[in-house]
């Protein structure tokens, strides 16, 4: 009861509980010779996050076990010979399993305000990078825009007056609209993804920071394929292989690129784990976000996660883009 209740506390009332599960150890260990009961009390200070607390309850656990074993040395002598392996075992457990359970937590406790700092940033970039466009637009768009209304207004206006001014205010209109659209076309390429072969170096060093071997063949700065193709399989090579270092335990990647007159086909292999059923049937899965994404182009993933990891990604090359690199 008193176990249970130290976990449902909060504050000072967990300190009354671990002090009379600390009674309730040393009494079993000098006359019954329970000395693991010590066990579940190392367990349960780990998880006191407040370091000043969990130094004290530790040292206290810490000092009172020793002395308990010691003394169940005169009060269970022949027990205490039978069982000396176990309590010897039992002794280090009680010296190394607080600060073990103490960091684990403490390390998930980080890695969850890193993953939400993570969220938080990449919102704040979606939204940074909505007002960029907006600025871009309206700097891009809105005096032309205007000043086509205004020059249209006056065009009609001179068409029964003077034929000649009239063309020439429709002259300056068209003119207007292909630099509007120019200027358009300019920051829709700029603001297009990432290269493949810029993902490649991605790729590379992330592999190196998993100390993950690989092997890359093919030839990744892509000639002839659309942009959009080109920024869906960054995309989706990026994916992958963020699951292999995640999920796979590998210790090679394979990543095969072939561009072909009709498609694009990317491979990725590696020698872990697999994927197993329930991961390729989430809807959370990185795979189900490739899949969504492929679709966009029509594109198809293939997936063989039975000996180790076969990913093939195959896209089309159907898309068609003009002079100025811009997709259509």
């Amino acid at each position: 009861m008193a176990y249970r209740l130290s976990f449902m506390s909060d504050g000072w009332p967990v300190y009354v509980w671990v002090s009379i599960k600390i009674v309730i150890s040393v009494g079993m260990t000098l006359f019954y010779g329970y000395v693991y009961v010590s066990l579940f009390l190392a367990y349960f200070i780990g998880n006191i996050q407040q370091k000043a607390g969990f130094l004290t309850l530790y040292i206290i656990h810490l000092v009172t076990t020793l002395a308990a074993v010691y003394g169940s040395f005169f009060t269970q002598t022949e027990l205490f010979f039978t069982q000396l392996p176990f309590i010897i075992i039992t002794v280090i457990g009680v010296v190394l399993l607080p600060f073990n359970t103490y960091n684990r937590i403490k390390r998930e406790k980080l890695e969850g305000e890193l993953e939400d700092a993570n969220q938080k940033i990449s919102q704040l970039i979606v939204f940074e990078e909505r007002q960029r466009i907006a600025r871009d637009l309206h700097d891009t768009l809105g005096q032309k825009l205007s000043l086509i209304g205004l020059k249209s207004d006056l065009a009609g206006k001179l068409v029964t007056v003077d034929q000649n001014k009239a063309i020439e205010e429709m002259q300056d209109i068209n003119q207007t609209a292909r630099t509007a659209l120019k200027e358009v076309r300019d920051m829709v390429s700029d603001m297009r993804g990432i290269k493949l072969e810029e993902e490649i170096e991605h790729v590379k060093q992330l592999l190196d920071a998993a100390e993950i071997e690989y092997k890359i063949e093919g030839d990744h700065s892509l000639k002839d394929t659309p942009l959009l193709i080109e920024d869906v399989a960054s995309m989706c090579l990026k994916e992958a292989v963020t699951n292999v270092v995640k999920h796979s335990q590998a210790t090679f990647c394979q990543i095969k690129i072939v561009e072909k007159v009709e498609q694009l086909e990317i491979v990725i292999e590696d020698n872990g784990v697999g994927i197993p059923d329930e991961v390729l049937e989430s809807s959370n899965s990185g795979i189900r976000g490739m899949r969504e994404r492929l679709e966009f182009v029509n594109g198809v993933l293939e997936v063989n996660g039975k000996q180790g990891a076969m990913l093939k990604i195959l896209i089309p090359k159907a898309v068609k883009q003009d002079d100025t690199g811009v997709v259509r």
